[in-house]
């Protein structure tokens, strides 16, 4: 495969993704400030990304301090930021063709967190190319963070993204590691390497406000009302993640719990570090080509 691939109607449209994104990103984030309400930013960014005639590729996640991932406000939402770690991740996706980036607005004035991640997806960017082993963007990743005096997140990784999928392969990631592939031109990766205070390793709260249909399991729901919110889910999201607040159903988390049970539907709690940990995140998505990559999220930080 050559760059003349990326001449493929549907790179254009990984494009006009990123495009959209860069600018919905840099106006949200300019609203994170103490004060500030999550919800009125989460909806904000997901409203601009449909005027600006995308469509969100997953519900915007804002984790704060020790977060790390799928943290998205609930409905009727009243949580307001603080001097905190602000991590802003945002999916756009144009005909399902997808755009991942996120960045992280430092409330608590520990800069050099925010830098290290920031180094480590500059770094990342610098590696990737046809060619090049995942094991080597991991270690570049991990280099830069350590270089900082952080540690990376060593459970979470960069993945591929395809049409109408937010998380293929490959994975990317965030530190060195033998394992892998070798990437190969009009791979569409999102890299996101984190940085943390603590001991690099996350795991699940409690709460989930993000969904997804589930890839095992079969759809025959007895319930009616599950019955009706899984056709509702079925036709406004097909197979990306959504979240709670948008069903227009008062008992959507009960019949969500419902749907869960019988594997139909898979909920993604909240990924985060130990209390009192911060953690920082930067990413973009990039198109691999011969002799380096193209980030079609250019812009954001």
């Amino acid at each position: 495969m050559t760059d003349e691939t990326l001449d493929d109607p549907r790179y254009e449209k990984y494009r006009e993704a990123g495009d959209i994104l860069s600018t919905v990103m840099n106006e949200a984030s300019e609203r994170v400030e103490v004060g500030a309400s999550q919800l009125e930013v989460a909806e904000f960014a997901e409203e601009r990304i449909r005027e600006l005639g995308g469509e969100c590729a997953f519900p915007v996640n804002i984790s704060v301090d020790e977060e790390a991932s799928h943290a998205t406000p609930a409905r009727d939402d009243d949580t307001e930021f603080g001097e905190e770690m602000v991590c802003l991740d945002v999916g756009v996706h144009v005909d399902g063709w997808i755009a991942d980036a996120a960045t992280t607005i430092d409330l608590t004035d520990t800069p050099d967190l925010v830098a290290a991640a920031e180094e480590a997806l500059d770094a990342a960017v610098d590696t990737i190319a046809a060619g090049v082993h995942t094991g080597e963007v991991g270690r570049a990743i991990e280099d830069a963070v350590r270089g900082r005096g952080y540690t990376p997140i060593l459970n979470l990784s960069g993945h591929g993204v395809d049409q109408y999928d937010a998380h293929t392969g490959p994975s990317v990631p965030n530190r060195g590691v033998d394992t892998g592939i070798e990437l190969e031109v009009g791979d569409v990766l999102a890299v996101e390497p984190f940085a943390t205070t603590g001991q690099g390793k996350v795991g699940e709260g409690n709460d989930a406000q993000i969904y997804e249909l589930s890839g095992s399991g079969g759809r025959s729901v007895r319930n009616r009302q599950a019955r009706q919110l899984l056709e509702d889910i079925e036709a406004d999201f097909g197979q990306l993640p959504f979240a709670v607040r948008w069903l227009d159903d008062d008992r959507a988390e009960m019949l969500l719990r419902r749907l869960e049970r019988q594997g139909v539907v898979e909920g993604h709690p909240v990924l985060k570090e130990d209390d009192g940990v911060l953690v920082s995140q930067a990413e973009h998505t990039l198109i691999v080509t011969e002799d380096g990559c193209e980030v079609t999220t250019e812009g954001i930080f």
